[in-house]
């Protein structure tokens, strides 16, 4: 995931300048600034709004919360004013403006949440991400679990098996800090070959508890993250890679680091020193961290770098790396069944303790891990078709560009991480 970078500020956005009478960069400058001390303003009601924020500290409002109201009128009449302007003819200028004013929807949508507002899951996530994921039928993941079933035969339930089976693969806590660095180094090393990144970029690593995701990059300004991994629950020897590839390089971290460099240094487009989670840049965000991880480690290579290296330095056998992650490719077919226990369960369809039996059926998520799931359901609700969908959406506008040759795929994913594409834009 993102990452929530709290902010010690208070207030509305009333300070800010007035607009100018002028057209061009100035106006948009203008622009910009109230933008970010609106998604300021919001992330005084709403703990999780602000992802990161590394802009001017006087921009931070102070003084007491803002008015609900008033921060959904200014969100309203700001989006007005960006579609009023006329549209550049210069490409990255152009997405600059769809980029604002889509933005600011999400914004006046999540105030409308905060407001009392309930929109059904699909509604929601259309609002506030410019994105509605698919509506599978429980055949589809039925099909799936029946090669499971076959796959691991005997006594209890379908998921007890996988779990009991899976527990082998597990990272011992003793090893974890390490496994984790040495597939961070690897992920880092593959993206320098193609992404050209700041030379100072740097992260740091914490483990956590409490939380209801499973890692967070909290991107921190000045080319460097936090990256948070939770070890309530055990952690599987295939999170290495994922994690490392998806809170650091290609995914989260580059990304921030490549939109600070390119856009706010380079360009001066303050909008981007801040990140409000719930819009469509979160799409964007989840959508190339997870697309990251296959472009990153390919298939094959990736087997043969878990085979030499990580399997060994978790003190696991090598032996099982082919079998483990045929299954885990099965499993990885299951991915929008969680999207489907989400939709059910903020459409009021189902209960909490039904969205977590749904998940341990159809997701094969043990209890502990499902009853995680549903707290995040809690907390992000829609948000998570962000993990899937837009991997799938990232995948597809990548590969009609790049079809099978690596060299281009990266390249056109590095064009994506440093631009203000939407997800509307990646179809």
């Amino acid at each position: 995931m993102a990452g929530i970078l709290a902010t010690a500020c208070s207030g509305s956005p009333q300070g800010s300048p007035e607009p100018d009478s002028n057209s061009g960069e100035s106006s948009m400058s203008h622009i910009a600034e109230q933008y970010v001390r609106l998604t300021l303003a919001v992330g005084q009601h709403d703990p999780d709004y602000v992802d990161a924020y590394y802009g001017p500290p006087e921009w931070k409002p102070g003084g007491g919360k803002g008015n609900l109201d008033d921060l959904l009128r200014q969100a309203e009449n700001l989006r007005a004013r960006v579609a009023l302007m006329p549209k550049p003819a210069d490409e990255a200028e152009a997405l600059r403006h769809q980029y604002l004013q889509a933005q600011l929807a999400a914004m006046t949508g999540r105030l409308k949440i905060l407001k009392g507002e309930r929109l059904r899951f699909d509604d929601e996530s259309r609002a506030l991400y410019d994105a509605v994921a698919p509506i599978l039928p429980e055949q589809h993941f039925q099909e799936v679990l029946s090669q499971l079933e076959s796959r691991f035969p005997g006594h209890g339930t379908l998921v007890e098996r996988y779990d009991a089976w899976r527990r082998a693969f597990l990272i011992p806590s003793e090893k974890l800090d390490g496994v984790f660095r040495t597939a961070i180094a690897a992920c880092r090393e593959r993206t320098a070959r193609h992404l050209q990144l700041p030379p100072d970029e740097s992260f740091t690593v914490e483990y956590v508890t409490n939380k209801s995701w499973s890692g967070y990059n909290w991107y921190q300004g000045g080319f460097r993250s936090l990256i948070q991994v939770n070890t309530d629950l055990p952690i599987y020897i295939d999170r290495a890679i994922d994690l490392a590839c998806h809170e650091g390089y290609p995914g989260h971290h580059v990304y921030n680091v490549l939109l600070e460099k390119n856009l706010v240094r380079d360009r001066g487009w303050m909008e981007f020193t801040v990140y409000p989670l719930f819009s469509p840049q979160s799409l964007i965000a989840e959508g190339t961290a997870n697309y990251g991880i296959e472009i990153a480690f390919p298939e094959e290579e990736r087997l043969a770098y878990e085979e030499q290296v990580l399997f060994p330095a978790a003190g696991l056998d090598p032996r099982e790396v082919r079998d483990y992650y045929a299954v885990q490719a099965l499993v990885a077919r299951l991915a929008y069944a969680g999207n489907e226990a989400a939709r059910r369960y903020l459409n009021g369809e189902i209960d909490a303790a039904q969205a977590a039996a749904w998940l341990e059926k159809y997701a094969l998520m043990p209890k502990d891990r499902a009853a995680q799931r549903v707290r995040f359901f809690d907390q992000y609700r829609s948000y998570v078709i962000n993990y899937n969908l837009g991997k799938d959406m990232v995948r597809d506008y990548i590969e009609k560009r790049a079809s099978a040759d690596s060299a281009v795929r990266w390249q056109e994913f590095g064009r994506l991480l440093a631009s203000p594409r939407l997800p509307s834009g990646l179809r």
